[in-house]
């Protein structure tokens, strides 16, 4: 069997790979020279070539560890026969054609390309609705302690964990799970996830469609100036909803009509064309992969900045403004010791940066392999956490002089979710001279975050499906056809949502999508990465990848691999605890609206079909193997042959898989004749 309990035993020092236990780290510096002049070997000859799974340079010297044995994985050199339980004799070289090269894999045109497509991805609908209603209910400034707490031991190293492990697979959500078989299914869970937020959020934006062309009338159809809002705005004692809440429930969603989950109702055309708006968009921007979207986020991942300062600044010249600000972030420390408040700081961190849904593995696959993915996760969170921070000013400075308007609190105009981008902030821009201008200014910034966010999220199902079908990315009509068909089934399958009852719908998939299913498959990510993989091993991948990064990167490691192994289990832990009760406890609603039994019992389905994926596909793997269960276990955490061929491939730009490779476990069960094409010239010279 060899040295399989060496994969439960690595120690808490980073071990450069082929070092001997107990012996220290070398510098940085040192570590990326020896580095390069390995790739150089490799590409200068062919009888260095790599063992197989390892990255490792076969050399004959015999003081060298094994590379065969690294990280507790047996390479083919160590497969025994089952007939004579002697080692193999090596086999010529086969005189059989090589199999074809695949596809060449597209990469970003530069690393502010990268940069900007994951804040993009990260700054979001939620940074502009959900953040400022989440602090100001929780405590106002206090809230930032929980929230910045969660994200330095929970949304960092999580970040960098799906960076780093896209960066040095190159390859998707479900094909970067060669390094662990026995967890492929959270690749799967992932791609579950992350169609479920498709199908609800560009229903979102067709929303900003309509809305935004809703905003080219004067005076907007909301406000308190066009002739049938007359009666409403006149007639304030037996009126309960506002001109911007009749608009919002009968003119876009139509839920008046609808009685519940059960009565879906017909199809509201006006919102199906902006749907339809909405997907082909997003089909043409993804047509040509990341070389198109790559492009379209200069715009549209800056846009919503410059927005947001000018909204700031018309904000603070408003009466009133300070009161909305104050509001916003007047401190309530008795919050702290309320436990909804540390649940909602890491639903939001979760939410915002994108954790768990496999957009940021796909973007960080098409990196160079000496990407600085440290660099990267810090600009990326802080970034992306100060955006939110940031956008609270644009919303409730403009919300207090709303307040001061219609002399009531701030309270009383807040809003939270959709609510507060459809009903509070329109009503209030509706009040602003120049109404119409800063309208369409805010849904058009509002469109521009849901489309990079989106970006993110069919990138990953995209780079998913191409890895396992490569066929799709070497072929542009076939790939083209494959988008096609995918945006129309979207498009086809988010009609629910946009009947009379799909706001329904929408809340339920929004509530459970991304819910205690997305927690499980996170921890499970980071288990598995630091128990199956090694903790060790995965930090010696980063240092191996930034080799220009500067001395702190390296001690910061020892800070994330300390959250990767203690912290944000733990933390992830308390969080789904707490949603299972939670969930047990209260009811879900929409409005005055309490969903059924059936209903809740239908979301919660959707949640543990996602998670289900890990064990199934955990079950898959272990049944492929022989032996004793615990054999079978051992041999499905090994990395496969051609896990780390993607990143030696990608610094040499030969960007095919070597055919000398069996892409299988190392297994006992194989037998002489899998072997027969490799080269055994390195082993039989040691």
């Amino acid at each position: 069997m060899g040295n399989t309990s060496s994969v439960f035993s690595r120690d808490i020092t980073i071990l450069p790979a082929g070092s001997q236990p107990g012996v220290s780290m070398k510098p940085l510096s040192e570590q990326c020279s020896e580095h390069q002049k390995k790739s150089a070997g490799e590409m200068q000859s062919e009888e260095t070539r790599t063992a197989p799974g390892n990255g490792v340079t076969a050399s004959t010297d015999p003081t060298r560890e094994n590379p065969a044995q690294q990280n507790g994985v047996l390479s083919s050199h160590d497969v025994i026969s089952p007939v004579s339980q002697t080692r193999t004799e090596p086999q010529p070289p086969s005189s059989a054609p090589a199999p074809p090269a695949q596809p060449p894999r597209d990469q970003w045109g530069g690393k502010y390309e990268f940069l900007l497509s994951c804040i993009g991805y990260c700054v979001g609908l939620g940074n502009v609705w959900r953040f400022p209603y989440l602090c100001y209910r929780n405590g106002g400034g206090v809230f930032l302690i929980p929230y910045f707490i969660m994200l330095f031991f929970t949304g960092m190293p999580l970040f960098l964990m799906e960076l780093s492990l896209g960066q040095y697979g190159a390859a998707g959500p479900i094909t970067v799970w060669k390094c662990c078989p026995l967890l492929k299914g959270i690749g799967i869970g992932m791609l579950c996830v992350s169609i479920l937020v498709c199908l609800y959020y560009n229903v979102i934006i067709a929303w900003t469609f309509y809305y935004l062309g809703s905003s080219f009338q004067s005076p907007l159809p909301w406000s308190c100036d066009a002739l049938h809002n007359i009666p409403l705005c006149r007639n304030k004692t037996n009126v309960t909803q506002s001109p911007s809440e009749v608009f919002w429930n009968e003119k876009v969603l139509g839920v008046v009509y609808s009685k519940g989950l059960h009565d879906p109702g017909p199809v509201r055309w006006p919102l199906a064309l902006c749907l339809l708006a909405a997907w082909v968009v997003i089909f043409l921007c993804m047509l040509k992969g990341i070389r198109s979207s790559g492009k379209v986020v200069y715009v549209t991942a800056t846009f919503p900045y410059f927005v947001l300062l000018v909204l700031i600044i018309r904000g603070a010249t408003l009466e009133g403004s300070l009161n909305g600000v104050a509001f916003y972030l007047t401190p309530n420390w008795a919050h702290l010791a309320n436990a909804q408040v540390w649940n909602d700081a890491a639903s939001q961190i979760f939410y915002s940066l994108g954790i768990g849904v496999g957009g940021l593995l796909s973007m960080a696959s098409y990196n160079k392999f000496d990407n600085n993915v440290i660099r990267d996760t810090l600009i990326i969170t802080i970034g992306n956490c100060g955006t939110s921070f940031f956008a609270g000013f644009a919303i409730f400075s403009i919300l207090g002089h709303m307040a001061w308007r219609k002399g009531v609190p701030v309270g009383q105009v807040a809003d939270s979710g959709p609510g507060l981008a459809f009903v509070a902030y329109p009503e209030a821009l509706a009040l602003l001279p120049g109404s119409v201008f800063w309208s369409i200014l805010f849904f058009l910034m509002l469109f521009m975050l849901g489309v990079d966010t989106l970006f993110g999220n069919m990138e990953g199902i995209c780079t998913a499906v191409m890895d396992e079908f490569p066929q799709l990315r070497s072929n542009l009509k076939h790939k083209t056809l494959f988008l096609a068909l995918l945006c129309f089934a979207f498009y086809l399958m988010g009609l629910l949502l946009i009947t009379d009852g799909g706001i329904y719908w929408f809340t339920l998939i929004d509530s459970f999508s991304t819910s205690f299913g997305l927690i499980i498959i996170t921890l499970f990510m980071c288990i598995g990465i630091s128990f199956f993989y090694g903790v060790n091993q995965f930090c010696q991948d980063i240092v191996d990848m930034i080799c220009h990064c500067p001395p702190w990167c390296t001690k910061l490691l020892f800070y994330f691999k300390a959250c990767w192994v203690v912290f944000t289990p733990f933390l992830l832990t308390f969080i789904l605890t707490y949603i299972f009760i939670e969930m047990y406890r209260t009811s879900l609603h929409y409005g005055a609206y309490v969903y059924p039994t059936w209903g809740k019992a239908l979301g919660v389905c959707m949640g543990a079909f996602c998670c289900l994926q890990i064990l199934i596909w955990a079950i898959v793997a272990v049944s492929k193997e022989s032996g004793t269960l615990r054999d079978r276990f051992q041999k499905s955490i090994r990395p496969l042959n051609s896990w780390r061929v993607n990143n030696i491939n990608t610094t040499t730009q030969d960007q095919h898989v070597e055919p000398q490779r069996v892409d299988g476990p190392f297994t006992v069960n194989l037998t002489e004749a899998d072997f027969t094409s490799m080269n055994w010239e390195a082993i039989s010279e040691a």
